[in-house]
């Protein structure tokens, strides 16, 4: 066998040979009930039976054989196999007849095995030939779906540790800048106030924990509940930099809280507002966050919006939208992987109408 081809589990074979054994069963109760209606009731049942045993045993017992040689010959080259099944059906075809020869024999005596090898040979020969073609058709047919699967479940394999590497790439891209402004803003604070600054490094702490625990664990799930948490303490800190400037609206349903979403997916879209709308300005602004349940699919429906400047619809099909491509690229392309396409990222925006970014994450 060749070094590409995908290896069988050999317990895989019960439901194989289950298989044959039922086929054979079946082939024998047709040719028994065929052979008692061609003879119009002038053979009794064990009659049909024994000319059904007779005929159908030797086949049934080289079966198992033709298996392994499919199984030995899989991968060798085309004439090698063609060769060698040339040979195997003149071989299946003549151990047919010996077999049968030697039932025979063994039940009635020589003469009457010899008289029905004379009145047979011809045609055991071309049924011999016919089945020997019909089995090794099948098993071959079952090793290359068994191929087909392995070498689907491999791919299968591959495509997953693609995708746990590329939401590991993804988190990695979502996290730096948040650490960047955050260790900022502590900076700043410990200047003005060393007492909360601790405070903050407290909050800090506990947010790298579960940043690296994200880490750790990219394409993982976290509820609802435990990313408002790490949001809190994010906001916690940008208002110690920002103060009243900052304004923040809550709406979430308490049903939703215990829904699962993929680890910092909230806080890029409240940073890209904070850096966008809202520390650029004097006056401030507000980030609304909201949850609530889609009634119509049971899925989670998140809303992230700020009443910034916004940005003109045509400029959100750029490869920056408003400077926060980045991130919302990111988190496209997470939910593509993590969802298999179904969990949607939509944006609305318009000049001096803020930004809003909408997300739908299947709870099934």
């Amino acid at each position: 066998m060749s070094n590409n081809t995908p290896l069988v589990r050999p317990q895989s074979d019960r439901r194989l040979w289950l298989s044959y054994a039922g086929a054979c069963l079946l082939s024998w109760m047709l040719y028994a009930m065929a052979g008692a209606e061609l003879q119009r009731g002038l053979w009794q049942l064990w009659e049909a039976a024994y000319q059904a045993t007779l005929s159908l045993a030797p086949p049934m017992l080289l079966g198992p054989l033709l298996w392994w040689l499919v199984r030995a010959l899989q991968g060798r080259p085309m004439a090698l196999q063609l060769a060698a099944h040339l040979l195997g059906a003149l071989g299946f075809a003549l151990a047919w007849q010996g077999l049968e020869f030697a039932l025979a024999w063994w039940l009635f005596g020589p003469e009457h095995a010899r008289a029905m090898l004379m009145q047979t040979v011809l045609w055991r020969a071309i049924w011999g030939l016919f089945v020997y073609s019909a089995l090794v058709g099948g098993f071959t047919a079952v090793l290359k779906t068994r191929q087909a699967r392995a070498s689907a479940l491999a791919a299968a394999q591959a495509e997953s540790a693609l995708a746990r590497a590329e939401l590991a790439a993804i988190s990695g891209k979502l996290n730096p800048h948040f650490l960047f402004n955050t260790l900022n803003s502590l900076i700043a604070l410990t200047r003005r106030d060393p007492r909360a600054a601790e405070a903050a490094l407290m909050q800090f702490a506990t947010m790298m924990r579960y940043v690296l625990d994200a880490k750790r664990n990219a394409e993982g799930r976290a509820s609802l509940a435990e990313e408002v948490d790490f949001l809190h303490d994010y906001l916690a800190l940008e208002s110690l930099r920002l103060g009243a400037r900052l304004r923040v609206q809550w709406d979430l349903e308490p049903g939703t809280l215990d829904d699962e979403i993929p680890v910092l997916t909230l806080q890029p879209l409240v940073e890209n507002s904070i850096l966008h709308a809202i520390a650029p300005r004097v006056e401030g602004g507000c980030v609304s966050i909201s949850a609530r349940r889609d009634s119509l699919n049971g899925g989670l429906a998140l809303t992230v919006a700020d009443d910034g400047p916004g940005c003109a619809p045509d400029q959100l099909d750029g490869p920056s939208v408003n400077g926060r491509g980045v991130g919302l690229s990111a988190l496209r392309r997470r939910f593509a992987l993590d969802f298999d396409g179904r969990a949607r990222l939509r944006i609305h925006t318009a000049p001096g109408a803020g930004f809003r970014v909408d997300l739908w994450i299947p709870q099934t």
